[in-house]
């Protein structure tokens, strides 16, 4: 079991430490990829081009009116596993964050590739929730819909935490951050499609990639301010059809027996 070490707050203390970090001279380099966390100190930090992904439930706040509590911790722990799971299997995978019901990811992707490998991560988190509301709705659960945003960018990568403590932890800011999150936000929001892909991916993305997404228009500009996409992954697409059809043939063979299938 983990334990925490409690030490008593002074005032006195902490305002020393106020000052020792707002007095000393931070130390920010610009990198080219991003560096071991073992680099990190309370006085330094890494500027880095990056791509952020962001996957959240979109009207979360209202699924308490429509689940017990106990069915709600079920939906929300299978969702964060298997969203921490995909992020994972990027192998330009960095960091991943649980923030509430929104999962992020920092991949490293310093030539166009990597970026295409960071797309195809969207595809496989749109093709999760679609296999998760398979499961829900077998279960009698109402499905979710979930916002999925990429962007790519300048991300300033740090160390936070008490000094001294053990309590700390890389933390990410910046504008591929802050622009991942908004676009997230607005997938699956009114006419919006599932994945929102920023303009600085959309134009490192291959051609194929590039074909699966439409523009999107914000108030009067002629250029887009975004793509969108129903993006999925081929192979977990084909799985779900395969256990869905095994599913349909199994019930066929049970509901004469008063029995109900799980596949």
């Amino acid at each position: 079991m983990e334990t925490k070490t409690t030490t008593t707050y002074d005032v006195a203390t902490s305002d020393a430490r106020l000052k020792e970090i707002l007095d000393s001279s931070e130390t920010f380099d610009e990198v080219d990829t991003i560096p071991s966390r073992d680099r990190l100190t309370y006085s330094n930090g890494f500027y880095v081009n990056c791509t952020a992904v962001f996957i959240d439930i979109r009207e979360s706040s209202k699924l308490p009116e429509k689940h017990t509590r106990p069915v709600l911790g079920k939906i929300y722990r299978a969702y964060l596993s298997e969203c921490v799971a995909i992020m994972n299997s990027d192998p330009n995978c960095r960091e991943v964050v649980i923030n509430g019901d929104c999962v992020s990811g920092i991949m490293n992707t310093p030539y166009k590739l990597d970026i295409d490998t960071a797309f195809g991560t969207t595809a496989k988190l749109n093709s999760l929730v679609n296999i998760l509301n398979w499961r829900l709705e077998q279960k009698g659960y109402i499905p979710i819909r979930c916002g999925i945003g990429i962007a790519y960018g300048r991300g300033l990568m740090m160390k936070a935490g008490y000094k001294g403590s053990g309590l700390n932890d890389v933390i990410w800011m910046g504008d591929v951050v802050n622009e991942s999150s908004n676009l997230c936000h607005q997938g699956h929001k009114g006419i919006r499609k599932a994945i929102q892909v920023s303009t600085d991916v959309y134009g490192n993305l291959n051609d194929h990639n590039k074909g699966l997404l439409s523009p999107v228009y914000g108030g009067l500009g002629l250029q887009p301010s975004q793509y969108e996409g129903d993006i999925i992954n081929m192979a977990m697409d084909n799985w779900l059809t395969e256990k869905k059809a095994s599913s349909r043939a199994l019930a066929s063979g049970l509901l004469g027996q008063g029995l109900r299938p799980w596949v």
